[in-house]
């Protein structure tokens, strides 16, 4: 039990002597401390019975070291966000980025929606606006990932409803999930919401629209009134301003020139534009000098 109680620094070293207690128990006291009892009955708790009136310990200062647990976190006040910002925890994949391919991204802001379309030329471009907390939204995305993956030549978009919802109110989309397919010169060719059980919808304009064309003009991109409608929203840090428009040339009428023909000859060849009152004013005309001359 010395030796024990050596190895645990309870007591410092030194010689230890037995001395039986009236309760039948052993005491180990040293030479120099005393007052402290241990029961050999109950070694598994072992109990300290402190004698203040017989101790021996001249005021001498005792220090008990106590073993820090060394394994506890670093950071048990940090919020949980700010340690996945700052990377102490690793952040999870959220579901809509899972499955992700080249032809496909996110977009950020209004300007890089209105950039992304008038930037793709005749190729086809799906925007696919979403909510994190839609459960229909959730359960196409893997579909939609297939479709994305068989489609490499076509541009898919993602806009995130719940970051960017004034930017979905001034386009009117009020419905999740939901689609948009622009093309070209042409703008948007067409727009619908659609889950699981109607994706067929979305399959069905992906084969209509994919095909390849050639598209004459500029490319068109989100229609005026949606740019205008961008543009007036305070919460968007986006400008658009119209081009003037351009008066339309008006044709001017031709005008027919008749030249002078002689009285001697027989025939006249007038343009059909001269109405044919002037034939008999000139017939009277004649018929007057030709009796003058009599």
């Amino acid at each position: 039990m010395a030796e024990v109680l050596g190895k645990a620094n309870l007591f410092p070293t030194g010689h230890y002597s037995q001395k039986k207690n009236l309760e039948g128990g052993a005491c180990l006291v040293p030479k120099k401390i005393s007052g402290f009892c241990l029961k050999t009955k109950s070694f598994s708790s072992l109990m300290l019975k402190s004698l203040a009136s017989s101790s021996d310990f001249n005021g001498q200062r005792v220090d008990f070291l106590e073993k820090k647990n060394m394994n506890k976190r670093r950071f048990p006040q940090v919020p949980i966000k700010a340690q996945m910002k700052t990377g102490l925890i690793s952040r999870g994949q959220k579901w809509w980025e899972k499955g992700l391919q080249p032809n496909m991204k996110e977009v950020t802001s209004a300007q890089e929606l209105v950039d992304s379309l008038l930037n793709a030329g005749d190729k086809l471009v799906v925007v696919d606006f979403f909510s994190p907390g839609c459960g229909g939204c959730k359960a196409l995305h893997p579909k939609i990932c297939q479709f994305v993956e068989m489609n490499p030549d076509v541009q898919f978009l993602q806009v995130n409803y719940e970051e960017h919802k004034t930017m979905c109110y001034s386009l009117n989309v009020h419905v999740l999930p939901f689609f948009r397919f622009y093309r070209g010169a042409q703008g948007r060719v067409c727009s619908f919401s659609c889950t699981n059980a109607t994706i067929k919808k979305f399959k069905d304009a992906l084969a209509k629209h994919t095909p390849d064309r050639c598209s004459l003009g500029p490319t068109k991109g989100l229609e005026e009134k949606e740019l205008l409608a961008l543009s007036a929203n305070k919460d968007l840090p986006f400008l658009y301003s119209p081009e003037p428009v351009q008066p339309t040339p008006v044709p001017m009428h031709e005008e027919t020139f008749v030249p002078n023909q002689d009285s001697s000859h027989s025939t006249i060849k007038l343009p059909l534009s001269v109405p044919t009152t002037s034939l008999k004013q000139r017939e009277s005309e004649e018929k007057t000098l030709v009796g003058a001359g009599r």
